[in-house]
């Protein structure tokens, strides 16, 4: 199991991002949420199997239709994720 958050940067907000990505993670064995930050990026926190999660976000950021809003991201591993089931949008 590994926990992952990630800081999505581009015209990520105003574009249905964050409902994309929660209709993406319904096909995928993970958990976790996703929301709008002020400064106009996008945060998610997402945990699965290693396989789950890479796959999950090799999805989002590459064969999704909303790929291409996505200029920048980073990762990183953070403590497992807790009292969290399915995935959600946060506000």
């Amino acid at each position: 199991m590994i926990s992952k958050r990630i800081i999505f940067e581009g015209r990520v907000q105003g574009v249905g991002f964050r409902y994309a990505t929660k209709d993406i993670a319904c096909g995928f064995d993970v958990c976790g949420w996703v929301k709008n930050l002020i400064d106009g990026t996008v945060e998610m926190q997402v945990m699965g199997e290693a396989e789950e999660v890479e796959e999950f976000l090799k999805h989002i950021t590459e064969e999704s239709p909303v790929s291409h809003h996505i200029k920048n991201l980073t990762v990183e591993s953070i403590p497992p994720l807790e009292n969290i089931v399915g995935f959600k949008i946060v506000s």
